[in-house]
């Protein structure tokens, strides 16, 4: 694999107390683009010399983009034009467009922490980057981490962050160091770290085994139509379970060294022989949790606790690790060893570790695909959220262009028929190369995955966005028919797979399981993980992406295309709120859902000028504009279920609730307007616009990063009014 020979405890750190300070010669860093497939290198100096950076390089790292101040726009088009301009330069030679998808602060730590847990060096300008990124992440306050980058301090957060860079190569007495440990034993240490942590930190020898709740693969014997098999799990809590519970099977942990030796000191406030590990089973730091422990959680947790060290057969044990084990290798042949997502890839290939060996081509092949997820930033390394948002993106960004009637323009052409020629490349063409239902899988022949074919799970919006941006271009003259209406068909197949009895869609999978799995959650940290639940956002996309269909193809099962359609509008109308608002689960939080509601009541007829749900709608949101024109909402939308404002007006929130009202038909021009002034007073001079808040959400309580959608949205929005009103000019 190419690594270096130096163990970690030698990586050059930073040798100055002003830990923000940049080191790294950026003009060493390249992004190379594969089919989708994203990876950064860091060169030679010869390399570096011959590979010059792209716009997109120099963007991605925060250097001067050099590109040119534009003609001021006078009007929506000019705005969405001057757009396109600077954001066409980011297009990758894929065709894709790529981002910096991060803001969970604990993925990092957990890849970091797994792959010290197998003993193999760490790249020595990996490691580099990845402890700026960390320093810069930092709370200046206290040192301290929290959930996501905008979460307040946590022990969470401080404890997974502080280990990881330690193991890295900083040492203790690095100024960065001190303060976070200073700030961790104010805390109380890391004996109230959450589930997630404690198991971190047994990997590498640092907490102990009994002192975290079981995780027990026996679950995984149990008959599928057992309430509590993994299959009626939420996908992403059963992906990172299953390996999981191989490991705390094992009680795999590192041999002790000299670093872990240290750490064992580092992190708790009293000696490490003396605490009861097994009583500090259930010590979580009270400000750490955000869904606490139900009486029958900790009675299941008493109950495996008892049965593991007491009753488990040794057979019943063996058997259950290796059909565990049988999943995490179909888990890695499913997806070319990219898996779900980043925090159950590394845990993959640690579990791969302990049953293979160091010489395992499987453990050869996760460190090549950790490539994938890695990011580099400004601020230094980071582990995305997923391999990428390629289709998700790249679908929105067709949308928007066609939104604005430019799909035809010169300019443009050339652009959408790369982004058009990757969604047919990405479309999944195949289904699982195991039996669907022993890998607890989804159909997924013609589905498009959130990022690539090769991660290769369906998402229902994100199959639902890439045939909708399909048919978009497939209708127009200049673009040739990439996507045979048989390859529509299957995509279709899986969205209609994909029906809830409710009429709702969910994200990945149907609904599985019964809300009360969510009094097993015990990841403490995170809300509404145990099972799949329908969603205004999925079930918008969905909606649309059939209704497109239609357009080109209206026989094929018209009926339950038909049947679907209503349901799934009627459930959306339901999930409405009595203050006329839908709450999202995807993004931040009622704006974003709100865009997707009003849409889909849109395709079937409602706006403002027949529909007291859409005009009640209509006036959440008219209600919520700030005195600049623009909407802002806080990430806390989320966290609380209920609007609260940003500090100030949001770009992306704006694009969100101008779209909206416009596809509900709402007239009043001047509230609109004054929301699309905002939008172009925003916008710079080279056409770009600067990233503001945090824009995305997951399991309630986790923000992360989207960055195209300050691109995509405010261009459509755009469109959008030129189409309504004209292409006039603004104030």
């Amino acid at each position: 694999m190419g690594l270096p020979s130096k163990p970690p405890s030698t990586v050059k750190v930073i040798p100055t107390s002003d830990y923000r300070t940049p080191f790294t010669d950026y003009s060493r860093w390249r992004l190379k683009d594969d089919h989708g497939r994203q990876t950064w290198h860091y060169l030679s100096e010869a390399e570096a010399k011959e590979w010059k950076q792209s716009t997109a390089d120099k963007y991605f790292l925060g250097l001067d983009t050099e590109q040119p101040d534009l003609p001021p726009p006078k009007t929506p088009l000019d705005v969405a034009k001057n757009g396109l301009e600077f954001f066409s330069k980011l297009q990758l030679t894929g065709g894709n467009w790529a981002c910096d998808y991060s803001g969970p602060m604990f993925q990092l730590a957990g890849f970091v922490m797994c792959w010290y847990a197998t003993g193999i060096p760490f790249p020595e300008h990996w490691a580099t980057e990845l402890i700026r990124y960390l320093c810069n992440r930092a709370h200046p306050e206290d040192g301290g981490w929290g959930l996501h980058t905008e979460a307040e301090t946590s022990v969470f957060g401080t404890t997974i962050n502080y280990t990881t860079l330690r193991l890295l190569g900083m040492p203790p007495d690095h100024p960065v160091a001190v303060k976070a440990r200073q700030t961790l034993h104010k805390l109380g240490g890391a004996l109230g770290v959450p589930h997630w942590g404690k198991a971190w930190l047994a990997m590498i020898g640092c907490f102990e085994w009994e002192g975290m709740n079981p995780i027990p693969p026996e679950l995984w014997l149990l008959p599928d139509w057992f309430p509590l098999h993994p299959y009626r799990w939420w996908i992403h809590t059963r992906a990172v379970y299953l390996p999981m519970s191989y490991i705390w099977s094992k009680r795999y942990s590192r041999p002790l060294n000299p670093l872990t030796r240290a750490l064992r000191t580092e992190l708790f406030t009293q000696p490490y022989s003396s605490i009861p590990f097994a009583a500090h089973r259930n010590t979580v730091a009270a400000a750490d949790i955000y869904h606490p422990h139900t009486t029958v959680l900790n009675l299941f947790n008493t109950v495996c606790t008892f049965w593991g060290k007491y009753l488990i057969p040794t057979r019943l044990k063996t058997w259950a690790e290796d059909y565990v084990y049988s999943l995490v290798v179909r888990e890695d042949e499913n997806t070319l060893n990219v898996n779900l997502g980043p925090v159950n890839n590394p845990l993959q290939m640690l579990c791969r570790f302990i049953a293979e060996g160091p010489d395992s081509p499987a453990v050869a092949g996760h460190i090549d695909r950790l490539h994938d997820y890695l990011w580099m930033n400004e601020d230094g390394m980071l582990m995305n959220g997923t391999n990428g948002v390629q289709v998700w993106d790249t679908s929105f960004a067709i949308q928007s262009i066609v939104e604005c009637n430019l799909a035809d323009d010169p300019r443009y052409n050339r652009m959408l028929n790369a982004a058009h020629e990757f969604l047919d490349d990405q479309q999944i063409s195949a289904d699982i190369s195991d039996d669907i239902q022993k890998c607890y899988r989804q159909k997924r022949k013609g589905a498009w995955a959130f990022s690539t074919r090769d991660q290769g799970y369906t998402v229902s919006d994100c199959t639902a966005e890439g045939l909708k941006a399909v048919i978009q271009l497939q209708l127009l003259p200049s673009f040739p028919a990439r996507v045979s209406i048989p390859r529509m068909r299957d995509a279709v197949d899986v969205l209609l797979s994909l029906r809830n009895p409710s009429g709702g869609f969910a994200s990945y999978e149907i609904v599985r399981g019964i809300k009360q799995l969510e009094w097993f959650n015990a990841a403490e940290v995170f809300g509404r993980i145990m099972i799949e639940y329908e969603y205004p956002e999925c079930t918008t996309a969905v909606v649309t992406g059939l209704v497109y269909f239609r357009k080109v193809d209206p026989e094929y099962r018209a009926e339950e295309i038909k049947k679907t359609i209503k349901d799934a509008v009627e459930w959306i109308k339901t999930a409405q709120r009595a203050d006329g608002s839908w709450e999202g689960s995807w993004g931040i939080c009622f704006s974003y859902a709100m865009m997707f509601a009003l849409e889909s009541l849109s395709l079937v007829g409602e706006s403002c000028a027949n529909s007291e749900r859409v005009r009640r709608a209509c006036a959440f949101l008219v209600s919520k504009q700030m005195a600049d024109g623009g909407w802002g909402e806080s990430y806390m939308s989320c966290v609380k279920g209920r609007w609260i404002d940003h500090e100030r007006s949001q770009v992306v929130n704006t694009a969100w609730c101008l779209i909206a009202l416009m596809n509900a038909g709402y007239d009043g021009k001047d509230v609109l307007r004054k929301g699309i002034n905002l939008l172009k007073s925003r916008q710079q001079s080279n056409g770009e616009w600067l990233q503001e808040g945090i824009e995305g959400v997951f399991n309630r309580s986790c923000m992360i990063t989207y960055p195209n959608y300050k691109f995509v949205f405010p261009i459509k929005a755009m469109g959008m009014y030129a189409k309504r009103f004209g292409n006039e000019e603004l104030w």
